[in-house]
């Protein structure tokens, strides 16, 4: 989606970039793996198959796909911004005829950072992004049913459903905005570029 091609989020302990060119080659490794495969329902890709896709997510207008990064690796500077990834987050708008509606996705590949609360930092920020950016009035998620919640046979998932009321909406207003910045990604990798070892 181009409305995020320049946006960076950062949160206490996550940063959230665009998905680029230059994150397929990581991302591409993620999905080699079969529990990867599982857990996001997806077919192993080609590398240049993966590139097709990255381009589709960023030109597509219902896909807002941004990359997540370890927020301490990617503040010391010293290593590459794709030795920081950890995952991704989507938000799909998923019926053309209610741009309101929308499923969220979010995906932490690496199992070293799983269980550390991430994504729930993750969901909350792509969630205030959705509602202040998008116009998103209802969120669903997809659980696999491997994650002890409900059932779907065909799929093997799960779909929960939750409307933006007003109470909803201030509330996640309040506990996001003191935490997230938003910020250029241009300018930011710019800066940090300057700070990287020659």
């Amino acid at each position: 989606m181009k409305i995020n091609e320049n946006t960076l989020l950062e949160g206490p302990r996550v940063v959230l970039v665009p998905y680029s060119e230059g994150h397929v080659p990581r991302y591409h490794e993620w999905m080699k793996s079969p529990e990867l495969q599982q857990l996001t329902a997806s077919e192993p890709l080609t590398l240049e198959q993966e590139f097709d896709m990255q381009r589709s997510w960023r030109e597509d207008d219902d896909k807002c796909t941004f990359i997540i990064l370890d927020k301490q690796r990617w503040a010391d500077g010293v290593v590459e911004e794709e030795q920081c990834m950890l995952g991704d987050v989507n938000i799909f708008l998923t019926d053309p005829t209610d741009q309101t509606l929308a499923e969220l996705e979010i995906m932490i590949a690496e199992p070293s950072s799983r269980g550390k609360g991430l994504g729930k930092e993750v969901t909350r920020m792509m969630m205030c992004y959705g509602v202040t950016k998008l116009g998103v009035k209802k969120f669903q998620a997809k659980i696999g049913l491997d994650n002890q919640v409900s059932v779907c046979q065909v799929f093997k998932e799960v779909t929960l459903e939750l409307v933006v009321d007003e109470s909803f909406h201030s509330r996640l207003l309040q506990e996001v905005a003191t935490s997230v910045q938003e910020r250029d990604y241009r300018q930011s990798c710019s800066s940090r570029q300057q700070r990287l070892p020659q």
